[in-house]
Parts: C-alpha cells; structure tokens; sequence
C-alpha cells in the first residue's frame, strides 16, 4: 500500500511538472516615435492569445512581454503583430525554461518549430535560461552578420530559428 501511495505521488508530481516554455520576451521595437506609436504596437501584441501582460519601456522602445503559463509562443506572430502596426522587431531576447527539454546536437524542438543554438552551448540547460534570437528580423544586423555564417534556412519542424545563449 505504501509503495502504491509512493507510486501515485510521483506520477502526480511528473505530470504536474513545469513544461518546457517560453516564460518572458524583452521585445525591442524600432521606429516608434511617440506614445501613440507604442500603445498601436502593444494593442496589435494583446491579440495574440499566448501574450499575458505587456509593459512598455518608451525611453528604449522596449517592450517587456510575460506570456501565459502552458501557453505555446510563436515568434513569428510577434514579429507580424509588430510590422501590421508599422514597425520593426528590432532585437528580442526571451527566457526560455529548459526544465524537461532535450537538446541534441544544439538543437531543440519547441511548439513545432526548431530551434538551433548558434553559439555551441554544449553545457547542459536547465531551468530558465535567456535566448536571443539572431535571425535577420529579430536582431540588429550586426548580430545577424555575426552568426550569419551559422544560420541554415533547412527547416526540420515548422520555423528554424537560431538563437544565442
């Protein structure tokens, strides 16, 4: 009986575990000259459905992003929501929690897409880890020139994005 109530512990605690997801962003938008601009651009980002509260920094054009708890991100929707309202993405850097995910190769899968570690984090990942994601559209050129020589357009799932740790 013992072993039982054992048993039916743990299988309780592995499924309520903490999955693997995306748990903030700091969202950097580029051309917003005025209040009106950065409210437009949060507006169009409340849509989205994985977005649960925004705060916008206007002296950086930052916009810091929580997302929902068990709430599948997709960037590419927040880079779209961002050019509908007239902008850019001009950096995102995001806090990924990489309790139960399995890098191999420096590459993971998350919500369809693959993800590809740029900088050979061949350290193991655990817990929330900040990424910043180095595609053209999401970074500064300079940092896209920077790992440029890494980035693939063979998409194994979904996007492939390439990120940096």
């Amino acid at each position: 009986m013992k072993t039982l109530k054992i048993f039916i512990a743990l299988f309780i605690t592995s499924i309520t575990a903490a999955k693997a997801q995306f748990t903030k962003a700091e969202l950097q938008v580029s051309g917003l000259t005025c209040s009106m601009c950065s409210k437009a651009t949060e507006k169009s980002l409340r849509t989205l459905d994985f977005i649960g509260d925004i705060k916008a920094d206007l002296n950086r054009n930052v916009f810091m992003i929580t997302f929902k708890k068990d709430a599948p991100v997709n960037l590419e929707q927040i880079s779209k929501k961002v050019q509908n309202a007239g902008f850019f993405v001009n950096n995102l850097k995001a806090t990924f929690n990489f309790d139960n995910v399995r890098v191999t190769n420096n590459t993971f899968n998350y919500g369809g897409d693959t993800y590809r570690l740029v900088n050979g984090a061949d350290k193991a990942l655990a817990g929330p880890v900040m990424i910043t994601v180095v595609d053209k559209g999401f970074a500064p050129a300079a940092v896209y020139k920077k790992y440029s020589s890494q980035v693939t357009d063979k998409a194994e799932a979904g996007h492939t994005y390439h990120i940096a740790i």
